[in-house]
């Protein structure tokens, strides 16, 4: 990943790869920094277990939602569950949303946005069921850690911004600034993605594309097919 990074163009300054003032980059190796905001998340009442697994979830699915947005709405099934459902139970974290409150921000590129907190999005995953942190809550932890002050993404994640500004509030954490990006597509305007088997930087670089060229171009070539 590094080396086609550097072979597209970007450079940097810290990172897991030469280190940095903000060192370890790690995730595996900053598990201690995530487990303290998941106990303030938790002292505080902002998060609850939840015993859900994915098949109830595909069944308790009541909207549709954007292709983009990977997690369906929550419908609250184990908001209020006594610690005797939980025990012995594999479980998650959920952050508990303010249903109906809109949260706004905005956007360095896409201007004022706002979403309806259990509408557009529901109580989300923070901490998963095998003990690691999820994006979420990864997210906001290391952006403050690191001093992040402008976070570049893609438009798929506007809704994640929206989850990621309660997290900020409920941890009582500075929020950075947010710029999101149009996605890269191919020619027949999907975006560029794994599911989609969807060219990556090694293909095109073997394919003899130049970086100059691809940054040039607001879409990707085509997929070529081959048996």
């Amino acid at each position: 990943m590094f080396e086609d990074l550097r072979w597209f163009g970007f450079e940097w300054q810290e990172g897991p790869d030469i280190g940095g003032p903000f060192a370890p980059y790690n995730q595996s190796e900053r598990y201690s920094i995530y487990r303290d905001a998941l106990k303030k998340l938790e002292q505080s009442g902002a998060i609850y277990p939840c015993v859900c697994s994915r098949k109830d979830l595909q069944a308790a699915a009541r909207a549709p939602h954007a292709e983009d947005d990977n997690e369906p709405l929550y419908p609250g099934t184990c908001r209020n569950l006594s610690g005797a459902q939980i025990a012995n139970r594999q479980f998650c974290w959920r952050f508990r949303v303010p249903d109906g409150e809109a949260i706004s921000f905005t956007d360095g590129n896409l201007g004022p946005q706002q979403f309806i907190a259990g509408k557009d999005f529901g109580d989300f995953v923070i901490w998963r069921t095998d003990d690691v942190p999820a994006y979420q809550l990864a997210c906001v932890v290391d952006d403050t850690a690191m001093q992040i002050t402008e976070v570049v993404r893609g438009a798929d994640l506007l809704v994640s911004t929206a989850r990621q500004l309660l997290l900020y509030r409920a941890l009582g954490l500075p929020a950075p600034e947010f710029y999101h990006c149009p996605l890269m597509t191919d020619e027949t305007g999907f975006r560029l993605a794994k599911r989609h088997d969807a060219l990556s930087l090694r293909r095109l670089r073997e394919r003899g594309e130049s970086p100059e060229a691809l940054r040039a171009l607001n879409h990707f070539p085509a997929a070529q097919t081959t048996n």
